[in-house]
């Protein structure tokens, strides 16, 4: 039986749904692309324009995972700070790889309009919201970032962030103009469309069983089908098997939660006065956006490293959602969803070569719009030959992710981040 989406707002709102057929028999190509989220669907694409044949194979359907479940946030910038960056790689390296970013965040936007992708819907701007007096520090800080990389930031103060947002909690934030919010579901059917298009060759419903990666010539197997390639790219994210276990031990599967609320615009609209998407700027906050013309809310937040789901998923997070706008006490849920990000211990993208002809491009969570579509970008540079812009992240490579400890620690970090973010607050009243 072949799978489908899960239950969501996306799901919900596709625009088409192509089928793509299940592989069956001996396939050759130069690139096997494992993995059909938006770095593979973006790798896939670029390779195919380049003359590459091409084979993607997913075991679910196109976006299946996080990469068709999550916010839909664009803009710059990865999981990690600059500042932490610096540290690791200096910051002429550090500058590089945030200009990567940003560049990220144009392949998108460029690619919903060259391509004619109007049904990702891309609305303009993101909100930082703040929740504590920073005394100037915001201000400065983000004044100093747009003026080393040019980004269009803008400061909201107390006064303005009240007639956007009817919350008591928000003092201060940082408005991006660069940045925009979309449908990232539509989007990335839209560049799977593209992609075979140009001669790519996408399999749905197969799942990769066994590899053999040690020759010239790589082999991928699938229930139905062995594909034979030259190089290999695994894409696989959050939802990685087995079958690489070099991957599969480099990250830790981490689960955001997401809820959409029933269509009450005008609500909604007393309490959201802005079509801009909004980012908690606590390490635990929430992340949330008007949808369907502005009569619902898309409330994302909270993190865990259990990989089923809490049976209360929808009242975790209307529970944050009613603490931050009370008078939305009687907007009821009408869905909630979750979905697997994939994070390293670094907190940055893995994305390089394994070996000769075996790549990878994983680890995108907490920034995986941006940061999907330059590593999907640069490593097919790589593959095609055409740049090594791929090594600027080496020195983020394929650490291990700890195992149980790993997971441990990252829930506690998480619990950490929740008992600092409340004490910040506590100190501003």
């Amino acid at each position: 039986m072949s799978s489908s989406y899960i239950d969501n707002y996306y799901s919900r709102t596709l625009a088409t749904d192509e089928i793509y057929p299940v592989a069956e028999g001996k396939i050759r190509v130069d690139i096997c692309i494992v993995g059909g989220g938006l770095a593979g669907l973006t790798a896939a694409l670029h390779l195919a324009r380049s003359g590459r044949s091409v084979a993607l194979v997913e075991a679910h359907r196109v976006a299946w995972g996080a990469s068709g479940r999550n916010g839909g946030f664009v803009s710059a910038g990865y999981a990690t700070g600059l500042s932490r960056i610096e540290r690791s790689v200096g910051p002429h390296q550090a500058r590089e790889l945030f200009h990567l970013s940003m560049e990220g965040v144009e392949i998108i936007r460029r690619k919903i309009l060259d391509l004619g992708i109007t049904e990702a819907q891309p609305s303009p701007g993101i909100v930082k919201a703040v929740r504590y007096n920073s005394r100037g520090a915001l201000k400065v800080n983000h004044d100093k970032q747009a003026h080393a990389f040019g980004l269009k930031l803008r400061y909201v103060p107390k006064d303005e962030m009240a007639a956007l947002f009817a919350s008591s909690k928000y003092h201060e934030g940082i408005f991006d103009e660069d940045a925009f919010h979309f449908h990232p579901l539509n989007y990335a059917r839209g560049l799977a469309r593209a992609a075979t298009g140009h001669g790519a060759r996408i399999f749905e419903n197969s799942t990769v069983v066994a590899v053999d990666i040690e020759g010239a010539r790589k082999y991928i197997r699938t229930p139905r089908s062995e594909i034979e390639a030259e190089q290999v790219l695994f894409t696989t994210g959050g939802y990685t098997g087995e079958v690489m276990p070099a991957l599969r031990k480099a990250y830790l599967p981490i689960a955001t939660y997401v809820l959409l609320t029933e269509a009450a615009p005008d609500l909604v609209r007393g309490a959201i006065r802005t079509s801009a998407a909004i980012l908690d700027d606590r390490r635990a906050g929430d992340y949330y956006r008007l949808v369907d013309n502005g009569s619902r809310i898309l409330w994302g937040g909270r993190i865990t490293t259990r990989t089923s789901d809490p049976r209360n998923i929808a009242t975790l997070l209307r529970r944050e959602m009613v603490g931050t706008y009370p008078q939305l006490s009687t907007l009821k849920v009408d869905i909630a969803w979750s979905g697997l990000m994939s994070y390293a211990r670094h907190l940055m993208p893995q994305i390089g070569q394994f070996k000769p002809g075996v790549w990878y491009c994983t680890a995108f969570g907490g920034h995986g719009m941006n940061t999907t579509a330059i590593g999907g970008t640069v490593v097919a540079e790589g593959m095609a030959r055409e740049s090594d812009r791929y090594r600027l992240f080496a020195p983020f490579g394929l650490a291990w992710n700890g195992g149980i400890f790993g997971k441990a620690a990252a829930q506690l970090t998480y619990w950490s981040y929740q008992a600092a973010d409340a004490m910040r607050e506590a100190r501003t009243f």
